[in-house]
Formats: structure tokens, C-alpha cells, sequence
């Protein structure tokens, strides 16, 4: 009795723990070793119930205490995120500090603030920023020029965007440093970025042609998909692309656009006479000329005209910006069409040519499709490898889809039908058969006491000198059979109640064994 009494006290102890003890949730996660402590010191410190996984990096609080909880602590400071920043120069004493000191103050705050900033960044757990700011020597004409590296741990694989996001966001923040002098290591070692000077126009050209291949290849998914269903295309897109930059100069004159400018004209008329180009001593006397009469004369006349003309002329500068698409070439497989035939089992059926030719008409128009261009579209239509499943079961809509309970509100639920159902168990099997046998032990007691007890209670309650049977001529003889046999029932009943029942009827000898005599 006792030990089935502390049993069920504790196991009902057990359970209304269980029920009344408040619902966990995360307060902060990928907490470094300095800030946990200065959290639990605050927990403990405000006498808040608290659990500590992972090692310390997950703090888990009450449920209904999490919002308050993050605000303390972040009017705190807490959580600081495992670096020191600007608030290094809170505390300090600006007086007897040297400058040595205050630019080591600032170079730490510099890394803690960066290396905070770069964590906000998606998939970034963790970042340790070091800077290297040369002071410019003396007489020097050109001052070296600072640097940085940065050490971070992700989740999953940090895209190359964000890693161009991360060698400006630091390239900015400090005054003379260039993106490619930053270089940027993952935990694993492996080298990010280098902070050699890299040409950088190829690497943006190069991320350029990625991004662009793939935001051709995700258009050209969707809209076969949607025809083929999900997961029933695969797309393979190249894209040629040329990095060249090319500066054209053209002039261009028009032959029918032109304007006269100046004119000019000149004349000239000359006469001579005709002595056929002969000299003689005839000719050169002074009265031969008179003698001879007219002679003939020889006269000319020119005529010159200069006419200037202005014809439009038009100049043409043509700068062609690297990242031209000289050709795109695209493969798309399809899977054909499944349906059940009679005995329910999925049967394979080809894809017409009429329905790729139209799949590739939609993948042209996706893509930009240009025939001179020499860009090239192949629709294949083949069995895949993995049929597809079956059917996909739809989202619960109307009153169940209102019914969407969360993971903790799944296993809460459980764990009170858990605890119902040990409470059925117990109250059936331990509670109901000791009950019974309480029960049945009062019953065997007041049946042994009215079986002892019965005749000479008969007697005492009979009148004196009354004979306890009726008077009709009965003997002495008969009465004493009588009362044989009766005995005899009262004791072979009492034998079959104490075989049935043989710890009760102990129990109750015992208990007359120890009343006083009276």
C-alpha cells in the first residue's frame, strides 16, 4: 500500500510538472563564448528560467518572456556579436591616453563595426575583419596604400554578388582602400577573394554572363514548366558573349545637300596682228607698214569662274561597351506524357511534334530569338529516368486549412495525450483493483463477525425461559441437530472466505489479536 501510494503520488507529481512547466523557445542563436556568459549572468541575475544548447551558441527562455527579455538585454548592449566596437571609447580616460593607444582603440573599433556589419549579411554566421592602415613615412612621395582581410563562416555557399557586396561595403568604409586589395577566406580555407590587383572589368564581365545565363535559363524553366508540369523539363542555356570595347569613328557627306559658298569670275581678251609670226627687214622699216594697208589682226578672249560649294558632312563616334551577346544557344529536354491505362499502373506516351514546336516557338520569344545572330533553339522530347510520382497532395483548404498548427504546438498536443493516457493506464490497473480489494475485505470482515457472533447474539436477543425454536412438540434432539448443521455452514462458509481471501482475513484476525479485552 505504501509503495503503490508514493508511486502514484509521484507519477501525478511528474505529470503536473510536465503540464505546468512553460513552453521553451530560442532566445539568440550562434552566440559567441563572451556573450552567452554576459547573458546568463543577466538571467541569473533576474531569476528567469533558462536552457543552454549547442553548447553554449542557443540560450532558450520562456515563451511568453522572449520580447521583453530581447529588449533588456539589447538596451544593455547585449548580445555585442564577439568584437569590440565604437563603444571601446565609452569607458576610456581620453586624458592619460597616448595617441599610439587611441589609434589602436580605433583601428579595433574599425574591425568590430565592419565585422558586425558584414554578419547582418544573409548566410553569414560569423566574420573577423583585420585591417592594415601603413602610416606614410616621412619625405615619402607615394604613401602605401592599406589593405584587408576578412575571415568569414557561412551557411551553404555565398554567391558571387555578395561576395563583390562584401570587398565594397569594406572598400568604402575605409578611407583609401580599394576593393581589390580586400581578400576574403571562408572557414574552410578556401579563397573567396584575392586581393591581387585583378583586372576588373573581366571579373564583372564574367559575372555579368553568368547572371545573365541564368536568369535567361530560370525564364525559360518557368514557362515550360508550366506546359510539361514541375520537374519534367531540364534547360541548358550558353550565352556568347564579347568583352571587347570598340570605339567607331564614321564621317558621312551627302552629295545632294550642298550650299554654294563663293563665286568668282575672271575675264581676259588679247588682240595681235597677223604677220604670220615672220621678221624681216621689210616688215621692220618704218614705211613698209603704211604702204601695206590694214593687216589682218588675231584676237582671244578667256573666261574663268570659280565656284566654292559646301557639302553636309556628317561625323559619327560609335562606342561599343564590352558584354555584347554575339549568340545564345539553348537545349531544352522535355519528358513525355503519363497516364493510367486499365489496370491503373502509369503508362508512357511521346510528346507530339506539333506540341515541341510549339514548346520552341514560346523559348524563342523567351529568349530573344535572332536568326542572324546565329542563335540556336533544340526542343527534345525523351523519357526521363525517375517517373513522376504521384499525385501531389493539395493544401488543406476550408476548416482544416484554418487548423495549421506549428511543430511546438504538434508535440505539445502529444504530450497531453501521452499523460491522459498513463493517467487511463494507472487509474484502471493500479487505483480500480485496489479499490476493489478494500472493498472486498470489508465485506469478508462484517461476514466472519456476523458468522461468530450470530448465535449467541440470538441468544442474548431471545426472552428467558423462551426456547429459541418454535414450541410444536420439537425435541431436545432436534434442536441440537439443528444448530449442528448451521455451525457447521457458518464455518465451511468462513473456510471458502478465507481461501478466497487469505491477506484480509489475517489482516482482521490480527487486528482482533490486538483490541483489548473487555
Amino acid at each position: 500500500m505504501i509503495a503503490v501510494t508514493a508511486a502514484l503520488i509521484g507519477f501525478f507529481a511528474f505529470v503536473i510538472m510536465r503540464v505546468t512547466t512553460p513552453q521553451m523557445t530560442t532566445l539568440f542563436t550562434d552566440l559567441s563564448v563572451e556573450d552567452s556568459s554576459s547573458i546568463i549572468k543577466d538571467l541569473e541575475r533576474q531569476g528567469i528560467q533558462f536552457e543552454i544548447r549547442n553548447e553554449g551558441s542557443i540560450i532558450m527562455v520562456p515563451k511568453d518572456k522572449v520580447t521583453r527579455l530581447r529588449m533588456k538585454l539589447a538596451e544593455g548592449g547585449l548580445p555585442k556579436g564577439g568584437g569590440v566596437g565604437y563603444e571601446v571609447f565609452d569607458k576610456s580616460d581620453a586624458l592619460g591616453t597616448t595617441s599610439f593607444v587611441q589609434n589602436i582603440n580605433h583601428l579595433r573599433a574599425l574591425e568590430g563595426e565592419l565585422a558586425r556589419t558584414i554578419r547582418a549579411i544573409d548566410r553569414i554566421q560569423a566574420a573577423r575583419v583585420h585591417l592594415v592602415l601603413p602610416e606614410r613615412p616621412l619625405f615619402a612621395r607615394e604613401a602605401p596604400e592599406p589593405s584587408a582581410s576578412i575571415v568569414v563562416r557561412v551557411r551553404g555557399a555565398l554567391e558571387a554578388q555578395q561576395i563583390r557586396a562584401i570587398r565594397h561595403l569594406v572598400a568604402s568604409a575605409v578611407n583609401g582602400l580599394k576593393p581589390q586589395r580586400v581578400s576574403i577566406v571562408d572557414e574552410a580555407g578556401q579563397l573567396l577573394a584575392d586581393g591581387a590587383q585583378t583586372d576588373p572589368e573581366q571579373a564583372v564581365g564574367e559575372e555579368r554572363r553568368i547572371a545573365f545565363e541564368k536568369r535567361m535559363r530560370k525564364q525559360v524553366e518557368d514557362i515550360v514548366s508550366s506546359v510539361v508540369g514541375s520537374g519534367r523539363a531540364r534547360v541548358q542555356l550558353s550565352a556568347d558573349f564579347d568583352f571587347n570595347k570598340v570605339t567607331q569613328t564614321s564621317d558621312k557627306f551627302d552629295p545632294e545637300g550642298r550650299v554654294l559658298r563663293s563665286s568668282q569670275t575672271r575675264e581676259e581678251q588679247s588682240m595681235t596682228a597677223d604677220n604670220n609670226g615672220q621678221v624681216t627687214v621689210n616688215n621692220e622699216l618704218p614705211g613698209n607698214q603704211q604702204n601695206n594697208g590694214v593687216a589682218p589682226k588675231d584676237q582671244s578672249k578667256k573666261t574663268e569662274e570659280t565656284n566654292n560649294y559646301e557639302i553636309s558632312r556628317t561625323t559619327k563616334t560609335e562606342v561599343t561597351e564590352a558584354g555584347r551577346v554575339n549568340r545564345i544557344s539553348v537545349a531544352v529536354l522535355v519528358d513525355g506524357i503519363y497516364s493510367k491505362n486499365d489496370k491503373g499502373e502509369l503508362a508512357y506516351q511521346d510528346r507530339t511534334k506539333e506540341q515541341l514546336d510549339r514548346i520552341a516557338t514560346l523559348v524563342r520569344s523567351a529568349i530573344g530569338f535572332d536568326q542572324k545572330r546565329g542563335d540556336q533553339v533544340e526542343v527534345v522530347n525523351l523519357r526521363f529516368a525517375d517517373a513522376p510520382s504521384t499525385a501531389p497532395i493539395g493544401e488543406p483548404s476550408g476548416f482544416l486549412g484554418m487548423l495549421q498548427f506549428t511543430k511546438d504546438d504538434v508535440m505539445y498536443f502529444v504530450e497531453l495525450g501521452v499523460m491522459m493516457l498513463l493517467g487511463l493506464v494507472v487509474l484502471f490497473l493500479v487505483i480500480r483493483p485496489l479499490v476493489k480489494r478494500i472493498l472486498a475485505s470489508d465485506e469478508v470482515a462484517a461476514a466472519i463477525s456476523g458468522v461468530l457472533t450470530g448465535p449467541a447474539a440470538s441468544e442474548e436477543a431471545a426472552p428467558a425461559g423462551q426456547p429459541l425454536l418454535p414450541s410444536g412438540g420439537t425435541s431436545a434432539i432436534d434442536v441440537a441437530t439443528i444448530q449442528g448443521q448451521v455451525h457447521a455452514q457458518s464455518v465451511h462458509r468462513v473456510g471458502e472466505l478465507a481461501e478466497r481471501n487469505p491477506n484480509e482475513t489475517v489482516a482482521i484476525i490480527r487486528q482482533w489479536l490486538t483490541e483489548p479485552t473487555k
